[in-house]
């Protein structure tokens, strides 16, 4: 990059050097006294503005980015609404596929108890997805309040330069400071994911990765005949349908495809927000902790997380499950019971099994 500056600069500094000597000599005017203070002062100008002594190849490709970043930041929080429509409108049209075309066909091969199950399971899996649901998106995730001097920090935010307590990360999107961030704003939920909606978020994600599970896999011998039947629409002569079989038929193949495509993607989200919750860390604190493990290990230390009471007492912290009836009431039934602890103290519930820890996660 000096090279290359040198390059360009250097023309221009052999004309100013012939002007200076040419003005000396013949007493140069006022307007080229000026021009020539102008250059100086604009050189001083442009040094200042690009040394950095922090400055290097990191640093010139975040500023490059910088735009992208606003532009995303700016955009995703207008599209929110739409994506949550979109959510309502999808799921809202498996359902109806699967009371307009899939209930009349079972209806004429299922038995009687494999009907019963199928109408219980199916209905309490629906009921759990649109709950968790729309909690998700109507419960605050949790703010730091303003104004307040007694909570602990343990860090400067780099977004904001201000003291932040423990697990508090600030959104990029929303521009506050969210308890407990554990992904950022899901697009899909149009609201930031903290620590009054994370249990709701997780059991969204896990109850309908379910629900599309037992949709694809309970679909897959109405979706290989549906599939057969479109193949020979193009046949000569073509075979006859009815209008109401032919949307049938295409009916069944997109519920399979996109129950399957859904399954596998919000499966894998799921999959690794458990792990997550098993550790007891968020997807932030798991990059923190991780440099924290490393600079702890180059001294011959051991980093331990004081969130993480194991996990089994972990998955009971997260769902709030405080007795064994717990694990019917406030998992497998609707409940809209609030998280353990208020997101600025992270004190363990009397039961949990006592730990010890080093380093806090920041």
């Amino acid at each position: 990059m000096r090279g290359q500056r040198s390059l360009l600069l250097g023309p221009a500094r052999l004309c100013l050097r012939l002007l200076l000597l040419l003005g000396y000599r013949r007493r140069c005017p006022p307007l080229l006294r000026g021009l020539v203070q102008r250059w100086r002062y604009g050189k001083v100008c442009l040094r200042s503005l690009l040394y950095n002594s922090f400055g290097g190849s990191d640093t010139a490709v975040d500023a490059a980015f910088e735009p992208v970043y606003w532009l995303v930041d700016n955009v995703i929080r207008w599209f929110g609404v739409v994506f949550v429509v979109l959510v309502i409108v999808l799921t809202g049209s498996i359902v109806a596929i699967a009371y307009l075309c899939v209930l009349p066909l079972i209806l004429r091969t299922y038995s009687v108890p494999r009907l019963c199950w199928h109408f219980f399971y199916s209905h309490w899996n629906l009921i759990l997805i649109v709950f968790h649901y729309y909690q998700a998106i109507t419960t605050p995730p949790g703010y730091l309040p303003q104004g307040r001097n007694d909570i602990a920090t343990v860090s400067i935010c780099k977004k904001c330069i201000y003291p932040k307590p423990a697990r508090t990360h600030h959104c990029s999107i929303c521009n506050r400071w969210v308890l407990a961030l554990p992904s950022g704003n899901p697009t899909w939920l149009n609201n930031c994911v903290g620590h009054y909606n994370h249990r709701y978020f997780f059991s969204f994600c896990f109850f309908m990765t379910l629900g599309c599970v037992y949709c694809s896999y309970g679909s897959w011998d109405l979706f290989r005949e549906a599939y057969a039947a479109i193949e020979t629409y193009h046949q000569t002569p073509p075979p006859i349908f009815s209008f109401r079989e032919r949307m049938t038929h295409k009916s069944l193949v997109y519920l399979w495809f996109l129950c399957s495509s859904v399954a596998l993607a919000l499966g894998a989200l799921t999959v690794w927000h458990a792990v997550l919750i098993s550790r007891g860390e968020t997807s932030i604190e798991r990059h923190i902790n991780k440099k924290e493990r490393r600079r702890l290990q180059a001294k011959g230390r051991v980093f331990r997380n004081p969130y993480n009471y194991g996990c089994l007492d972990n998955w009971k912290v997260f769902l709030g499950v405080d007795t064994g009836r717990h694990w019917l009431t406030r998992v497998l039934l609707p409940s809209s019971h609030l998280p353990h602890g208020n997101g600025m103290s992270w004190e363990p519930p009397p039961w949990v099994t006592a730990h010890s820890a080093s380093v806090m996660a920041v």
